[in-house]
């Protein structure tokens, strides 16, 4: 019998900064952007799923604490890599 779930794990700064993605996606013109209407229903269970899980995301710091998931997230400013597309080629 197969699994009727798919468990997806991030780590607390991945949770964050999608979760700011999807919030920002959310708020602008979807239907450009998504064109697929089917997928608006996952796309608004993952955004409130996260948006459950993130309480940091209403505290008066959250401004800070996003941008310094960015920076644990991103390239180490001494790789020299500004793309990402073949990386490891």
């Amino acid at each position: 019998m197969e699994n009727p779930e798919i468990i997806i794990k991030l780590t607390p700064d991945e949770a964050l900064v999608l979760s700011d993605w999807l919030e920002r996606v959310q708020m602008t013109d979807l239907g450009r952007l998504v064109d697929d209407a089917v997928v608006w229903a996952p796309l608004h269970r993952i955004a409130g799923t996260l948006d459950k899980s993130l309480p940091g995301i209403f505290a008066g710091d959250y401004a800070d604490r996003l941008e310094a998931a960015r920076r644990r997230l991103g390239p180490a400013p001494d790789d020299g890599s500004g793309d990402h597309e073949g990386a490891g080629s």
